[in-house]
């Protein structure tokens, strides 16, 4: 069978390349030009042969070309990416300085408001931690990723949460303390922010000058906090004067030079001419001279509408504008004006009407005024 295609082949090669001749004239002479079958099977092999060569090499340019474009477009995808990822890392340091410049704000806010209305955090708080040190200049060199971001982040939270529970805690106790004296708290609260003003320092947590809800809380537990126990601290606290007992009681009583029914409008302590007087709260005297049927007379205004007086005075040790604490010395107990003996006749007033003072002093003694500063104690 081999064979046979074999020779099937040989004789259509021969078919296809037989001897040829050419005539050729030239000058008038006649040339005979023959071709034999080998030497056209010669030609057609070599231009075969150049034929598939220069395929050859097209396609090697070919697969060249397209195997360099190849190349550039995967070098082009890979710089892509890589401008991605430095686009992302750019974008990400942008995040955490961000975020490095709010937790600095968040604790400038913290620690204002600290040093405002609390100042040193005492130890036996179980509320509270101490207030760490951690100032805005250090904290975006402390912060090289966002985890350490986030754990700061979380313990600022904590903090702030832990304060405001510290404050609401305070204000129930100074509430509960001013409701016992029959005195209302929200509206001592509310008169502790009459007569504002001054320059706008603005408190912010964001870059764009917002406050987080959460830190806007704490503030205003805050600043509750020390309305009420600024209320509370200018309630009449300490016994004005060193007695052993009162003479005259707050309410009906027979008068002492006429007999007759009276309203007894104060408490009478009964003692020595010239016993110290003291103040009974923190505030601002106000008055400082003789009223009709109290004789020699101080005033003390403690805001709020709270104010008390003091009367039959021998002396005085203050005088009109002076700021004075509790239990600081403004008089000496006598006699004058409507007296029947050296004693101080004592009025608490709120918004010029008299209340009794006993509840207020009795509170003192009984210690629920714990925790209000006070330069002279509580005097029996």
């Amino acid at each position: 069978m081999l064979s046979t295609s074999a020779g099937a082949l040989l004789q259509r090669l021969r078919t296809a390349f037989p001897d040829r001749e050419f005539i050729m004239r030239s000058k008038g002479q006649v040339r005979f030009i023959r071709v034999s079958s080998r030497s056209q099977k010669i030609a057609a092999g070599v231009a075969v042969t150049v034929l598939g060569a220069w395929c050859v090499s097209l396609g090697a340019i070919a697969l060249s070309q397209a195997s360099t474009a190849e190349a550039q477009a995967s070098l082009a995808q890979r710089e892509a990416r890589v401008a991605r990822a430095e686009g992302k890392v750019a974008r990400y340091h942008q995040s955490v300085d961000a975020v490095a410049a709010d937790l600095g704000r968040r604790q400038q806010f913290i620690e204002q408001l600290v040093d405002a209305h609390i100042g040193d955090i005492p130890a036996d708080e179980g509320a509270l931690a101490p207030k760490e040190e951690q100032p805005a200049t250090k904290i975006s060199a402390a912060m090289p990723d966002g985890s350490e971001l986030a754990r700061v982040e979380a313990g600022q939270l904590a903090l702030v949460e832990r304060l405001t529970r510290y404050a609401e805690l305070r204000s129930k106790v100074a509430t509960d303390a001013i409701r016992n004296l029959g005195l209302n708290p929200d509206a001592m609260a509310a008169r502790a922010r009459t007569g504002e003003g001054g320059p706008l320092i603005k408190l912010v947590t964001s870059a764009d000058g917002s406050v987080d809800p959460r830190f806007r809380r704490m503030g205003r537990s805050l600043a509750r906090m020390d309305a009420l126990e600024r209320g509370l601290a200018s309630i009449p606290q300490v016994s004005p004067a060193h007695v052993a007992y009162v003479s005259s009681s707050f309410g009906y009583r027979s008068d002492p030079f006429t007999g007759g029914a009276a309203f007894h409008a104060g408490l009478d302590f009964p003692g020595p001419m010239g016993s110290p007087i003291y103040a009974a709260a923190k505030g601002r005297v106000t008055f400082v001279g003789i009223k009709s049927g109290y004789g020699n007379c101080v005033e003390v205004t403690h805001g709020n509408g709270l104010m008390t007086r003091y009367g039959h005075l021998s002396g005085f040790h203050a005088k009109v504008g002076e700021q004075v604490e509790a239990g600081a010395l403004i008089a000496a107990m006598g006699s004058t004006g409507r007296s029947t003996g050296p004693h101080l006749h004592f009025e608490v007033r709120v918004n010029d009407r008299p209340v009794n003072p006993r509840p207020f002093l009795e509170a003192a003694r009984n210690g629920q005024f714990a925790g209000q500063s006070s330069s002279g104690g509580t005097h029996k």
